[in-house]
């Protein structure tokens, strides 16, 4: 496993929040890559792929509120996009980081386009990771039935059945390995020794009210985005990202690169063998350009 170093700053509202801090090589100046996990997710997420990247690039992986070791909201609400976003965005600042890539699964996705947007021209390269400008109503309607349900496991076998239980038609061909490396991704031990998801529960209750869950119509940052080198994975059996939605990214954006996976779904994992691929022909493109 490669090593890291824990790192943490301030949001706006006083939370202390985490990041896994992976160097890169000394005298390197290839920019640092930003991972951003997706809603239940944590840094964990990104670990295999800071196993293989780490050393060559520094990887900053950030843990977003109420997930991992950074601190719960005292608001709920304040578990949406737009707070996501100034999070993120202090958190820039407070490293001083000019120029970076940005790799976003999911909701942080979300937030890598927005960050490209809103910070024109200090955006290396992008990664989308099951995630595009406009999102599946059905997709919403699956995770809003999952997200936020309490519950305890006494073994990590019963965690990754749960997981199948949940997720099978997402990743039809997994093993019971693989749910265990999900679990252990996904959940944390408790000092009581349970298991349990490592997120606070309260981040369902933006779901609650409809238009909370998402930032909305992101088209119109497509513009912003068109000088970036970008790369979108995307699962085949994805409820997120249409086919439709992939073809016009394809159609507006000039420097992306797509690449759809078949048999998986929402979201894939980026150490599939044809993502690891399609992530060094993206940061080949981000050296070239640097």
């Amino acid at each position: 496993m490669a090593e890291w170093e824990d790192g943490f700053w301030s949001s706006k509202d006083g939370l202390r929040l985490h990041y896994r801090d992976y160097p890169a090589k000394a005298g390197s100046t290839r920019p640092p890559i930003i991972c951003l996990p997706g809603l239940t997710r944590n840094a964990r997420d990104f670990a295999p792929l800071a196993d293989r990247l780490a050393g060559d690039w520094r990887l900053i992986v950030v843990e977003l509120r109420g997930r991992g070791d950074s601190e719960r909201a005292k608001d709920p609400l304040s578990y949406v996009p737009v707070t996501y976003l100034e999070d993120v965005t202090a958190l820039i600042a407070e490293a001083g980081l000019d120029r970076f890539v940005l790799f976003g699964t999911s909701l942080g996705g979300i937030l890598s386009m927005l960050i490209s947007a809103t910070m024109s021209g200090r955006v290396a390269g992008l990664l989308l990771n099951d995630i595009g400008p406009a999102i599946d109503p059905a997709g919403l309607v699956r995770i809003r039935g999952y997200v936020g349900r309490g519950g305890s496991y006494p073994t990590w076998l019963h965690a990754a059945r749960s997981l199948a239980e949940v997720h099978a038609v997402a990743y039809p061909d997994y093993t019971l390995d693989d749910w265990l490396g999900m679990a252990k991704r996904l959940y944390r031990l408790t000092p009581a020794g349970r298991i349990v998801a490592d997120y606070d529960s309260a981040i369902a209750e933006p779901f609650k009210v409809p238009g909370n869950e998402s930032a909305g119509d992101l088209w119109p940052l497509a513009e912003a985005l068109k000088p970036i080198p970008a790369l979108l994975v995307r699962g085949g059996l994805s409820d997120i990202v249409s086919a439709d939605t992939a073809d016009r990214m394809q159609a507006e954006l000039p420097l992306l690169e797509r690449v759809d996976l078949p048999r998986i779904g929402h979201a894939p994992t980026l150490f599939e063998p044809e993502c690891e691929a399609a992530i060094d022909r993206l940061l080949a493109r981000v050296g070239r350009a640097g």
